[in-house]
């Protein structure tokens, strides 16, 4: 199964698909109103299934398709569409590489940290972790447990340090090892999200002025299970800062694909990785194009 994904997690989306342009006996309005209603349902958002939709319609005419197959490879085309933004991944970049962390605490953010900079190491990078979230208790701790497992050194502070002062240092420590990949965690929610972009800006500033030759991502952590709720963490941290890309964690068989198709066109943001399990190796890379396969896999 592509990327290692549970058959359940495609197969209900599949499966509805396939009932709605199969069992029809033509390609026909209340077919296309019933698909409508089967993306809806899927964590598609409603302005993304519109535009699904009427791209199916407008080829069907245009193709003069006349067959559920037909059908079903234009949806899939229109998909893939959607979701690939045609940009060479993070990790193919030239060293030295700076990755921003970001989201809400409990939706994965701290694993998904210590499972990209694992496969950094396995990829022949050099990696360091800056543990910059100083206003969640245990935070530096939990970073340094992931790094000890891994095998990477995790630069921290006291816990209520100021967190552009733990970038600063882990820069410093970065350019003197000559480190491939710096990781950053950061605090997942402050008091209000005006300090919470008050800490994102200085971090940037701190970034740019000491690192200016780094190539530069922001990664957004969302869970995908919490569907909807997702969607609305993505509105709300692009308003914070720039994001350059999102990490979507427990994309099992206990969460809907659609939320990919969603987060993708609505913010126009590339998916970097996709979280298949709890394994160290279960963070991917995400590929559109193979993605869109396995919803018909």
């Amino acid at each position: 199964m592509a990327f290692g994904i549970k058959k359940s997690f495609f197969g209900r989306l599949q499966e509805k698909i396939e009932d709605v342009i199969f069992m029809r006996p033509e390609i026909d309005e209340d077919m296309l109103d019933e698909l409508e209603e089967v993306l809806i349902t899927s964590d598609i958002g409603m302005e993304t299934t519109m535009k699904i939709t009427a791209q199916l319609r407008e080829d069907i005419k245009k193709m003069n398709i006349r067959d559920p197959e037909g059908v079903k490879a234009r949806i899939k085309a229109i998909v893939k569409e959607l979701i690939d933004k045609g940009e060479e991944h993070m990790l193919s970049q030239e060293s030295p590489l700076v990755i921003l962390v970001i989201g809400v605490n409990g939706g994965g953010k701290t694993t998904s940290i210590a499972k990209i900079a694992n496969q950094c190491k396995k990829e022949g990078k050099s990696v360091l972790l800056a543990a910059a979230d100083t206003f969640r208790a245990a935070a530096g701790e939990q970073l340094e447990v992931w790094g000890n497992r891994i095998g990477v050194n995790v630069i921290r502070h006291q816990e209520g340090a100021d967190p552009s002062a733990v970038i600063f240092d882990a820069i410093q420590a970065a350019k003197a090892r000559k480190t491939d990949v710096l990781i950053c965690d950061t605090a997942g929610r402050l008091q209000t999200k005006k300090n919470l972009m008050t800490e994102l800006e200085k971090m940037n500033k701190i970034i740019e002025r000491e690192y200016p030759d780094a190539y530069r991502e922001t990664l957004l952590v969302l869970d995908a299970a919490t569907g909807k709720n997702a969607v609305s963490q993505a509105k709300e941290f692009g308003e914070i800062t720039e994001i350059t890309g999102i990490v979507l964690t427990k994309l099992d068989g206990t969460a809907k694909g659609g939320i990919v198709i969603t987060i993708s066109d609505e913010f126009q943001m590339p998916v970097k990785f996709i979280g298949v399990g709890e394994g160290m190796d279960d963070l991917k890379v995400f590929d559109p194009a193979e993605f869109a396969e396995a919803i018909f896999e």
